[in-house]
């Protein structure tokens, strides 16, 4: 059975590139008849914004969007992680590093790390963070937007799983969350395609059922800058929800019957439904957003 997931993360509100992100996703699944869950991934309180979850949960309703279960929260799973990291320092598939971001430039110039705890015993007993090794480990899969992918274009690299600051990493918990949801196929933006490299192998490493993945292009602004909450983008708000789903299924490539611009949000998502075709997802969107 198909599962997707939608799965932003609340350092502040969804703007349109997130609205592109979850659309995708979300008529992706409808079609193949599948569910479509929403995830809060909640795991790095310092970057979070206050009532994010709130209002994110807020504007996905405002849109139209219906989650087939309960909304899954991410700092509700800490055990979870605890228990996939036990298992994969069992089988030697990660390591303790003592290495600070610091540290690793003034080593190599870089924020590449250079595995050097991999060889160096670790002599702290705190702040040590724990890495995934990558060596001798190749991935390759075929995303359903961007072809053929593998670690020779996105190489691996020995990402962290578990910060010095004891926080835990993106790649293990999303690897350990789509697992426990059951996720099978992940539409997302271009922008984590490299990551799915690190994420496909710590599925491998950890015995869990792989996942289709699907990467739509990223939408940029007038800067050339990735529309993000880092570029400040705007909030999407609830006066122009038509326009804007109206707007992203162009973009998608998708087609628009015209009777739908006096349509309600129900009726648009409806017929996106019946007429979603991931192939026809262009590789670049055209368009800037302002």
């Amino acid at each position: 059975m198909y599962i997707g997931r939608f799965a932003p993360s609340p350092t502040g509100e969804l703007h349109f590139g997130s609205l592109l992100a979850a659309l995708a996703s979300y008529l992706d699944a409808n079609k193949n008849n599948g569910l479509w869950l929403l995830r809060i991934d909640d795991l790095d309180p310092p970057r979070e914004q206050p009532g994010a979850t709130e209002k994110i949960i807020d504007t996905l309703d405002q849109y139209g969007f219906h989650w087939d279960r309960d909304i899954v929260l991410q700092s509700q799973s800490h055990q979870h992680y605890q228990q996939a990291l036990n298992q994969l320092i069992k089988a030697r598939a990660c390591y303790p590093c003592q290495c600070s971001r610091k540290e690793i430039i003034e080593r190599t110039g870089h924020t590449q790390y250079d595995q050097h705890c991999l060889f160096t015993p670790v002599t702290k007993e705190k702040n040590i963070s724990y890495r995934f090794k990558s060596t001798g480990k190749t991935v390759q899969w075929l995303d359903s937007i961007q072809g053929i992918q593998s670690s020779s274009e996105h190489p691996l690299n020995d990402f962290v799983l578990k910060r010095r600051d004891q926080l835990w990493a993106y790649q293990l918990a999303v690897a350990v969350d789509d697992h426990r949801m059951g996720v099978t196929h992940v539409v997302r933006g271009y922008d984590l395609l490299a990551e799915s490299v690190n994420q496909l192998a710590l599925i491998t490493a950890l015995n869990l059922q792989p996942i289709n993945f699907a990467h739509i292009p990223v939408i940029k602004n007038l800067n050339g800058q990735k529309l993000s909450k880092q570029s400040y983008a705007p909030a999407l708000t609830s006066k122009d929800v038509n326009y804007n789903l109206l707007l992203a299924l162009d973009l998608l490539g998708q087609s628009v019957d015209k009777k739908l611009l006096t349509a309600n949000k129900s009726e648009i998502l409806q017929q996106a439904i019946v007429n979603w075709d991931i192939k026809r997802i262009p590789l670049e969107f055209s368009t800037l957003m302002t």
